[in-house]
């Protein structure tokens, strides 16, 4: 079978690889479709992102879908011929933190496409693929490219319940790719009352109207807009952070009020921060890391029609044109999430 072999930047491939047969508790999925991540953009246009660098090979991907093919041995809750999201978070379940609930902090995580261990971890870029019975969650009345949507939309609800309360609440979005547009579709779905979006591209902002901002900001053209937003100590209630940039950041703190909460989400490096400002404020600031429980609520969000990913997918490209679809993705000017059919 074919896979999407990275094996530096700039360098990526189709290859063939050797297919699998499911064991135990697993199942065989003839994978549908698979969307590119920020993460995967980094291998391919930088060899990998901080400390962490492709040492081997490694297969990319980890936002998929497809069809189960074939059911290992106990495999109860599937059927053949079902459309499966799958999740690419495989916690030890037996570590410390596992048992903790902490599944998103495992210390033996097994997440696909990851260079971070050595060997890397292997992604689920490939026509076949065997992933166990409890990563996959039925996406019944939802399109292959929707059920890929549930791996990014989970980071984002992730992130909505580390915020707490957020009905009623006043909210600014900071980066407006992909998280940053997910985000404001859980914002909304939670009750927030008031969302505004900040980017420095006109394209990314038109994606952030589409799925519900009340406003945009191109920062780069109007670097003053949220000056409005700063008086009586602030006016947001929560920010999602989701550039990773420090100037993002810094410019945000000031509109926020007193006890406000920042949620980050961007991941650029180590960030200088504003503590004085952020101290006499008493201005919460929270991660958010992955997600665990919150990919079967995804699913289940998008079926009942709470969230409506679709108009976040701009690009579908097949298999054999897979590098054409990784330059599409890393050109904010035209993507926003472009996403690679694998049958």
């Amino acid at each position: 079978m074919r896979a999407i072999v990275i094996h530096q930047a700039k360098d990526l491939r189709i290859e063939e690889i050797s297919d699998e047969t499911p064991g135990p508790g697993e199942v065989l999925i003839e994978l549908a479709t698979g969307g590119i991540c920020g993460s995967d953009l980094h291998y391919f246009n930088h060899g990998g992102f901080g400390a962490v660098r492709l040492k081997q090979p490694m297969i990319l991907g980890h936002e998929v879908s497809g069809h189960v093919r074939a059911l290992g041995e106990g495999v109860s809750s599937l059927a053949i011929g079902d459309l499966v999201a799958v999740s690419p978070s495989r916690p030890c379940g037996t570590c410390g933190y596992c048992q903790r609930g902490l599944h998103n902090h495992c210390e033996n995580m097994r997440f696909y496409g990851s260079a971070m261990p050595f060997p890397h971890i292997q992604g689920a870029f490939r026509e076949r693929l065997v992933a166990m019975e409890s990563q996959c969650v039925k996406a019944d009345g939802l399109s292959a490219g929707e059920a890929a949507m549930a791996e990014p939309l989970s980071v984002c609800l992730h992130a909505t319940r580390r915020a707490g309360e957020i009905l009623g609440k006043k909210v600014l979005v900071t980066g407006s790719g992909p998280i940053g547009t997910l985000c404001i579709l859980a914002a909304r779905a939670a009750g927030a009352a008031e969302i505004i979006a900040t980017d420095l591209s006109d394209e990314a902002l038109a994606y952030a109207s589409k799925v519900g901002a009340d406003r945009t900001i191109n920062m780069a053209k109007d670097a003053s807009a949220l000056d409005e937003y700063k008086t009586g100590k602030g006016s947001f209630d929560l920010l999602y952070e989701c550039s990773g940039a420090a100037s993002a950041l810094a410019a945000a703190i000031p509109a926020m009020r007193p006890r406000s909460v920042i949620m980050q989400l961007g991941l650029g490096g180590d960030m200088t921060l504003p503590v004085q400002a952020m101290t006499a404020k008493e201005i919460d600031l929270r991660g958010s890391f992955r997600f665990h429980e919150e990919f079967a609520i995804a699913i289940r969000l998008m079926q009942i029609g709470s969230i409506d990913v679709k108009p976040l997918i701009s690009h579908t490209l097949p298999l054999e044109d897979a590098l054409k679809a990784f330059e599409i993705a890393s050109d904010r000017s035209q993507a926003m999430k472009a996403q690679i059919a694998f049958s």
